[in-house]
């Protein structure tokens, strides 16, 4: 099943994600390394890194939903796009409560906030493996004549030639 929304023949939803996934996990590791070497600098850019991440999150989010719409109802595909999809709300929810509870000490963010965001972390590794299912197992998100010699999605030639 092809994605609903291409950029230079290329499902947006898969190019946006990576972004998200990637500040958003580097700002958990970022609070880990603060802690130990109580660095109030890391758990700063670990704040900006939610900020960002949690932004770019519903951007991509978006797109992520564009895609799940389509997906035939009564399919595996449905109810795994609904599990990636909802469990992503939750980790948003839960990287956004840990951004605003540190808000007023972003250099002392406390244990809460970090927790917040280290049970994101742990739920978006799920989502994440969710999400590779989708396209790994169940196709969603590729073209539908994939194949190993498909010309370049810039060539304007459909994959299906063979």
């Amino acid at each position: 099943m092809e994605s609903r929304v291409k950029f230079l023949g290329h499902p947006v939803h898969q190019m946006l994600v990576g972004l998200p996934f990637g500040v958003l996990a580097m700002s958990f590791i970022f609070d880990l390394v603060a802690g130990f070497r109580d660095s109030i600098g890391l758990f700063k850019a670990a704040q900006y890194m939610i900020a960002a991440g949690v932004v770019a999150g519903l951007i991509a989010a978006i797109f992520g939903l564009i895609d799940f719409l389509a997906i035939p109802g009564g399919t595996r595909a449905k109810r795994v796009g609904r599990m990636h999809g909802l469990g992503n709300v939750v980790v948003i929810v839960l990287f956004a409560a840990s951004w605003l509870l540190r808000r007023d000490h972003p250099g002392d963010p406390g244990t809460l906030p970090v927790v917040l965001s280290g049970v994101a972390f742990a739920l978006a590794g799920v989502t994440g493996w969710l999400g590779g299912e989708l396209v790994d197992r169940l196709s969603v998100g590729v073209d539908d004549g994939a194949h190993l010699n498909a010309p370049s999605s810039l060539s304007g030639k459909p994959a299906r030639t063979r």
